[in-house]
């Protein structure tokens, strides 16, 4: 059996910089996609148009076959003027982070309400906003965020107590076009739904599986924000099998050294980050497939995506071969490897049923 997709779009990748990015950019091709929108929560992060497309000449230069949509990071330096010559430059979003939420976040936002006039430029240019959607759980540093309640927070309620922020930034800028990044619950699910077609959502394809019990005391499927309960998992299935065209693919693949991964410390936890990017399009058909809804795998990988970010596909098509009679193809168990560096993918060592054809 053979599926054609039409030019898949990964609207959440992480391609990090130095060696390790040498290692994985040319991942996003190697998984079936030719469009990836970078996020720039580099050291230090991508905080100006110049910056932004310095890191866009690199990536390109290890790898010129993937279309590189680029981000900024929302802080203190950012500017509306900035926010103009990174629309007139080809930037294509801004991305917030609530500070030490997840990877490199130590600079992430205090308040939303000091970025206002950011985001009204934004939406006079026609710029997208990312949201991580979490509030930090350590109450020890409440006095930092004027944004948030500190009330009982932690990595299983983050992102439901985020969304009243959500509907708060939707209804003061109707018009700014805003995805809710990687989503883990049914209320999440539910608070895009209720907004307007400017407000869409992100779905990681690890989240389409994973539920706590796969990464409690399993390091290598942590991630931020953190798989939840199986009826918030059901949620992100039915909402890709329903179809909803502001629902799609954002694989949030975050590659890290194995010895980050594997190991934690007394003083340090291990490596938040599930790296998918070398086998994305194979495994999402294998994932969808496995919860009847293979029939969306255009719509979520590609068509619904680009429509959102008015991002058009090429015409190419990309072929996806089902293993038959028992068959199946095996994800490498032992990583990949450049140099010095290497990462290990989601579900390594595992069998699945596609593969991209030759």
């Amino acid at each position: 059996m053979e599926l054609a997709i039409a030019q898949p779009a990964d609207f959440h990748v992480h391609l990090r910089q130095g060696a390790l990015s040498e290692l994985v950019t040319p991942h996003v091709r190697k998984g079936g996609f030719s469009t990836a929108y970078v996020m720039p929560n580099l050291k230090p992060p991508i905080t100006s148009t110049d910056q932004a497309l310095a890191y866009k000449a690199a990536l390109e230069k290890i790898e010129p076959n993937v279309e590189f949509l680029m981000t900024l990071y929302l802080s203190p330096e950012l500017t509306p003027d900035e926010i103009r010559k990174a629309k007139q430059a080809g930037i294509v979003g801004v991305k917030s982070y609530p500070r030490g939420v997840t990877t490199n976040s130590d600079g992430g936002i205090e308040s939303y309400e000091a970025y206002y006039p950011v985001f009204e430029a934004m939406q006079e240019v026609d710029m997208v906003l990312n949201l991580h959607g979490e509030i930090p759980s350590d109450s020890a540093h409440a006095s930092l965020f004027s944004l948030f309640s500190f009330n009982n927070i932690h990595v299983l309620n983050a992102e439901p107590s985020f969304l009243p922020h959500l509907h708060k930034t939707h209804s003061t800028f109707p018009r700014l076009r805003i995805v809710l990044e990687h989503a883990t619950t049914r209320a999440a699910v539910e608070a895009v739904k209720a907004c307007g077609d400017t407000v869409a959502c992100t779905i990681t394809v690890h989240h389409l599986e994973l539920t706590v019990d796969d990464w409690a005391g399993q390091s290598w499927n942590f991630c931020k924000p953190v798989a939840k309960y199986p009826d918030d998992r059901q949620a992100l299935r039915d909402i890709v099998k329903e179809g909803h065209p502001r629902f799609f693919l954002g694989s949030d693949s975050a590659p890290h050294p194995p010895h980050n991964k594997s190991v934690s410390t007394p003083s340090c936890g291990c490596a938040a980050g599930i790296y998918t990017s070398p086998i994305l399009l194979p495994l999402t058909a294998h994932i969808l497939e496995s919860f009847g809804a293979l029939d969306r795998l255009e719509d979520f990988v590609s068509t619904f995506g680009r429509k959102f970010y008015k991002i058009p596909a090429n015409g190419n098509k990309v072929l996806l071969t089902r293993a038959t009679h028992g068959a199946t193809f095996s994800i490498p168990e032992e990583g990949y490897t450049l140099k010095d560096e290497s990462a290990i993918p989601f579900w390594a060592g595992r069998r699945i049923n596609w593969t991209l054809s030759e």
